[in-house]
């Protein structure tokens, strides 16, 4: 028999703890209902603002927060650091009418990133990736290689995707955009080439180009032509700058040579 009390619903099939935060009645109703109805839910609190959010969180333990990000005082994306702090943090999900946020969410370690008006099949495979992001080997090394290889935001079809990084083979400038392109296909995100360099520089990732960022290890060749250098990637040449080239090389040559020490 389910119960149904001031602060959040509990259903008898279910099992996660949830708390929806929108500083928007009728849109943390909306969440609220689509959650509620959803089987996998046992119980659910709601929160207008982030103040009554964390004091939610210390009554009790919550296994996924759905979080609007634009809220007065302390928003979505600071609410979401706050919680990282946590010792047993809550896994995150953005619901969000715009699409501005996706890379900070990815910086934060979102399970996933909601679109508004939210759908009840939107919502379901949240709910799924939340599940699997829980349900996480406790042996070290594995959790090590979950935390080294983070996800990316993308849309596909209206419906925002999280693409492992590792799946990404290079990277091409588009302005302030910047395409990933993968073993499969190629995806537009909303980040400049510079901030992708930066954070993924730890990862492998090293510039070419003022329009190209590669993962070293998958560079198949770097071979000289008419006009310069270019690596090749995937069958795919890409230019290598003049500035870029010896440094290349460098890390290529290191490269090699540890691959041989092993």
């Amino acid at each position: 028999m389910s119960e149904r009390t001031a602060t959040g619903a509990v259903n008898a099939s279910g099992f996660l703890r949830v708390l929806a935060v929108d500083d928007e009645p009728p849109a943390l109703d909306e969440l609220a209902y689509h959650l509620r109805a959803d089987p996998r839910v046992a119980r659910l609190h709601t929160a207008g603002d982030a103040t009554e959010a964390l004091r939610l969180l210390r009554d009790g333990d919550v296994d996924v927060v759905f979080l609007d990000i634009r809220m007065p005082g302390l928003d979505g994306m600071e609410l979401a650091r706050v919680l990282r702090r946590f010792a047993r943090p809550p896994a995150i999900v953005f619901v969000t009418a715009y699409d501005d946020g996706a890379v900070d969410a990815f910086d934060l370690g979102a399970t996933d990133y909601v679109r508004k008006p939210v759908r009840a099949d939107r919502l379901a495979e949240s709910l799924r990736r939340v599940i699997g992001s829980r349900v996480v080997p406790s042996h070290p090394a594995a959790l090590a290689r979950a935390e080294e290889d983070p996800t990316i935001p993308i849309e596909l079809a209206g419906t925002t995707r999280m693409l492992p990084r590792s799946a990404v083979r290079w990277v091409e400038a588009q302005g302030d955009y910047a395409r990933l392109h993968t073993a499969e296909g190629s995806h537009l995100v909303r980040v400049s080439l510079a901030t992708l360099a930066e954070r993924w520089a730890d990862a492998g990732f090293v510039r070419v180009h003022r329009s190209y960022l590669v993962q070293l290890k998958l560079i198949a060749e770097l071979r000289l032509v008419n006009s310069g250098y270019v690596v090749v990637i995937d069958s795919t040449e890409l230019p290598v700058s003049r500035r870029h080239t010896r440094e290349l090389k460098d890390k290529l040559v290191r490269a090699a040579k540890q691959d041989w020490s092993r």
